[in-house]
């Protein structure tokens, strides 16, 4: 299969952002009187979006949709305040992208992050040019791993799922390639474990972006 369109998630494919993440969290958890996290805990319950993330950062026994709103409002303030003092994108992506672009890939980035951020911290690691599109999460758009941001993507792309790759770090990912039609392809560097990304349906799991390069040559 000949592919020309490359999706990929943000946190845990494209860059590593969970320092600023869990600072944020954590920030919000203490305003409201909660303990702070410890920050191993974020790579895996991160990926649903910022309301689902305060859910699972807060104590069990205490939680309601009401707190968990008001956590997620305020760790969505400081994270946008602060998203990239720790984040970086990971060795061998700008690399890679900028190979991708070379050989006239349409690229794209969608992410469950609030989009005005996901803009941010892509517009902040990458130079102008690197991706066609960057949606992060939108209300009036399903987050993943609902295909119609995907769908959404192509159509503005003028490509179809057979032409796409979908690149990710997560089983949120995975599903949506699977659920899109698109080609999954996971990656092992992120947030979750390799196990994760199989039982998710991961056609391909790469362990680095020169990999990427190489399958899609």
């Amino acid at each position: 299969m000949k592919y020309s369109c490359a999706i990929f998630d943000l946190d845990g494919t494209l860059a590593d952002t969970i320092a600023d993440i869990a600072a944020s969290m954590n920030r919000a958890l203490e305003l409201h009187g909660f303990p702070r996290r410890p920050p191993e805990m974020y790579p895996g319950i991160v990926g649903y979006g910022i309301k689902k993330l305060a859910f699972d950062a807060l104590p069990e026994e205490t939680v309601t949709e009401e707190i968990a709103a008001a956590v997620a409002a305020d760790a969505a303030r400081f994270y946008a305040e602060k998203p990239l003092v720790h984040t970086r994108a990971y060795p061998g992506i700008p690399e890679l992208i900028a190979e991708l672009r070379g050989k006239k890939f349409k690229t794209a980035v969608i992410s469950n992050k609030p989009d005005p951020v996901a803009r941010i911290v892509v517009h902040g690691l990458f130079p102008a040019g690197s991706f066609d599109l960057v949606q992060g999460e939108r209300q009036d758009m399903a987050r993943k791993p609902d295909p119609a941001a995907v769908w959404e993507i192509l159509v503005q792309l003028d490509k179809t799922p057979r032409d796409t790759i979908f690149v990710g770090d997560s089983e949120v990912d995975m599903e949506t390639a699977r659920n899109a039609a698109c080609f999954p392809l996971g990656v092992s560097w992120g947030f979750r474990p390799v196990s994760v990304l199989k039982e998710a349906g991961a056609a391909l799991i790469v362990d680095s972006p020169g990999e990427i390069s190489a399958f899609l040559n």
